[in-house]
């Protein structure tokens, strides 16, 4: 599920990603979910990691949160007053991984930054929520950040050739063992050559455009 609050004149109807969590973390059993991607930037890191360990607690371990610095193409940040300078955002995304993640592991974390501050707090349940980071092809920063975490989800692949250059880039940074990459597909597209260029992930992208529910059920009952 995205997170956005505007998402331009031909999508007005939009649910809010945690409420939906929490409904798919109650009726499903096996499904791995989560919001892809929250950008971190517009939210406080304490109360984000409580929903995700609510959530990851909800679900037997079947959350996985995916962040991001988010976008500003429709004015979705500036017409709230949140930050829209992306440099900005990127250094806010940083400062709050840092204490989202300290507290999501359970240890005491001490962090005074710029942007976010976590004096000396502990919080429990601390379940293991894996932290994937999205980025467009071709940008740098997200991807050295993404091989500090659990997976990379990117986006703006013309084709598998650009999967390659992103797998070598990743192992430049030595992510850790079970490291997850992410591509984004449309319905249409066969994802066996993706499968072999190194993705562990495939996200048939499903709207949001003229979202037809029977659609939708059809891709879904076709299976993976």
């Amino acid at each position: 599920m995205w997170d956005h609050l505007l998402y331009g004149d031909r999508v007005t109807e939009i649910a809010d990603p945690w409420t939906c969590c929490a409904v798919v973390a109650m009726r499903t059993e096996r499904m791995v979910f989560g919001p892809m991607v929250t950008p971190l930037p517009r939210r406080r890191p304490p109360v984000l990691a409580r929903q995700a360990a609510s959530l990851a607690v909800l679900s037997d371990g079947r959350f996985v949160l995916g962040l991001g610095l988010g976008d500003d193409w429709v004015g979705e940040f500036s017409a709230f007053g949140d930050e829209a300078d992306p440099k900005v955002r990127g250094a806010m995304l940083d400062e709050g991984l840092a204490v989202l993640t300290g507290l999501l592991g359970g240890a005491t974390v001490d962090v005074s930054g710029e942007h976010h501050a976590a004096r000396g707090v502990r919080f429990r349940p601390a379940p293991a929520v894996p932290v994937w980071l999205a980025g467009r092809f071709g940008n740098r920063a997200p991807l050295r950040r993404a091989a500090r975490h659990d997976g990379f989800f990117v986006i703006g692949l013309d084709g598998p050739d650009d999967l390659d250059e992103v797998t070598t880039a990743l192992a430049g940074h030595d992510p850790a063992p079970g490291f997850d990459v992410v591509v984004d597909l449309q319905p249409e597209q066969d994802p066996a050559p993706w499968r072999d260029r190194g993705a562990s992930w495939v996200l048939t992208r499903i709207g949001p455009y003229d979202l037809d529910v029977q659609e939708a059920r059809r891709i879904i009952a076709a299976g993976p």
